[in-house]
């Protein structure tokens, strides 16, 4: 029996990634992103002359918004880790956080295409994105308690990839009933749904509630097999949360290794958020692409995702999960260099392109893919290599500080790729600082230890950190 609990368990956990994943799949990177920068481009369009400038601008816009989040999040996840993780509840906080998120994602559906409520959105996606941040630190603290080391690894990766199935399914589901073309149909060629409107982009705005009614149902299993353990429950308040905060800062300046892989993560993390949030809106801005062409390119990079993070998990079991980041940051560096090299006229500037040539769609398919793939396993593996470096008993707080690392500069890379396209007035450049981010990453990523220092703390002489 205690076998069969811990298997419904470790599927609960791994619902979370299903549930939440259309919010990253549909909402930030491959539907609502790029009709955000559609709206957001007729605005600023309207307001001048400079058609690439008003391509920066709305850029620029969707790009500020994430930089305001990310910075709420880095100043406020780890305390609120190091509250959980005193107080010994977790729950309440997902359900919180949870209600939050169907709100924000349900308000999507106010996306009108003449941008009068274009500012009121970028708040309320915003806010959502904090929730489902917030969701993530206290889901991930569970892992540990899910298997061991060698374990970990599989899970993890497992639970990602099943994330990001869910997105594909989700994703076809959208693309294939709801979201409309400029034609008003379908990929099917079909009218939307529900009688929805393709004149004021009905289809398309139902990403919002189709995103917060998916989160509902498939979080049952979550809330139905996920407990708490008994020992958790502490008594503690902000007082103390703040004590153990401090401490557990203090420590971590002393753990060379876990020092060092927070700051690299928290650069390939950074830079690798900004790929996915850019995703859709450089291929509305700089390809012209269309929702539904959009919507295939997310198709490919979210099976490839779905494929690659469970192979990613495989390797980490048997290798750790240190290699499996580093070949992923390598890809990635890749394609970010095509990205900024590439648009409809040339490659680098060197290769000229005829007019309608397809070979930059060809091309940002295959970088789609690669961002998928490289994205979902080192996802996965970072999760996998924080937790050879998580005390057993204070895992919400290591992973508060996992999202610190996460978020701390997670208004870094919108903000550089923001001030960017300003800057050049050119929407491609902005992504410049991006490859910088990775290579931080991946030479800090060089003094982490492979098995983390997870070791010590079966050591009963060792302290809390």
């Amino acid at each position: 029996m205690a076998e069969i609990g811990l298997k419904k368990r470790i599927w609960g956990w791994m619902s979370f990634d299903w549930a939440t994943q259309p919010f990253y799949t549909l909402g930030l990177t491959f539907v609502f992103g790029p009709y955000f920068a559609a709206v957001s481009f007729t605005y600023f369009e309207a307001q001048t002359t400079d058609i690439e400038a008003a391509k920066a601008s709305s850029q620029a816009l969707w790009f500020w918004g994430q930089t305001i989040a990310g910075l709420f999040i880095a100043f406020t996840a780890p305390l609120i880790g190091a509250y959980a993780d005193s107080t010994g509840r977790r729950m309440p906080w997902i359900w919180m956080f949870s209600a939050i998120y169907i709100a924000m994602t349900t308000a999507l559906w106010f996306t009108f295409p003449d941008a009068s409520t274009l500012f009121l959105i970028l708040i309320a996606f915003n806010i959502a994105l904090i929730a489902a941040e917030f969701m993530l630190i206290f889901v991930n603290a569970i892992l540990p308690s899910l298997g061991n080391k060698d374990e970990i690894g599989r899970i993890s990766g497992n639970g990602a990839a099943v994330g990001y199935w869910g997105g594909v399914l989700s994703l076809f589901i959208m693309l294939l009933l709801l979201a409309e073309n400029d034609s008003g149909k379908t990929l099917i060629g079909r009218d939307p749904l529900f009688g929805l409107d393709p004149e004021t982009r009905e289809g398309t705005r139902s990403v919002g509630p189709f995103i917060a009614a998916w989160f509902a149902v498939f979080m049952i299993p979550f809330f139905a097999w996920v407990r708490e353990p008994r020992q958790a429950n502490r008594t503690g308040g902000v007082k103390e949360a703040m004590a153990d905060l401090k401490q557990s800062l203090v420590g971590a300046v002393k753990r060379r290794s876990l020092l060092n892989f927070l700051i690299s993560s928290m650069f390939y993390r950074d830079a690798l958020n900004a790929l996915y949030s850019a995703g859709g809106v450089y291929a509305t801005l700089v390809l012209g692409w269309s929702i539904i062409q959009i919507g295939i390119f997310g198709i490919v990079g979210a099976i490839t995702a779905a494929v690659a993070t469970q192979i990613g998990g495989i390797f980490d079991g048997r290798y750790g999960p240190k290699p499996v980041i580093r070949a992923c940051c390598y890809i990635l560096i890749g394609v970010t260099i095509v990205i900024v090299g590439m648009n409809r006229t040339s490659v680098f500037g060197i290769i000229p392109l005829p007019e309608g040539s397809a070979v930059p769609d060809m091309v940002f398919y295959f970088c789609g893919a690669a961002i998928g793939g490289a994205g979902g396993a080192i996802y996965a593996a970072s999760r996998s290599m924080m937790v050879r470096h998580t005390h057993p008993e204070r895992p919400t707080e290591a992973f508060g500080l996992f999202a610190l690392s996460g978020k701390a500069t997670a208004f870094l890379a919108p903000f550089l790729i923001g001030l960017f396209s300003t800057l050049t007035g050119n929407a491609q450049l902005g992504y410049v600082p991006v490859i910088l981010l990775f290579i931080l990453g991946l030479y800090l990523l060089r003094y982490v230890h492979p098995e983390g220092d997870h070791a010590q703390w079966s050591k009963s002489d060792v302290p809390l950190p």
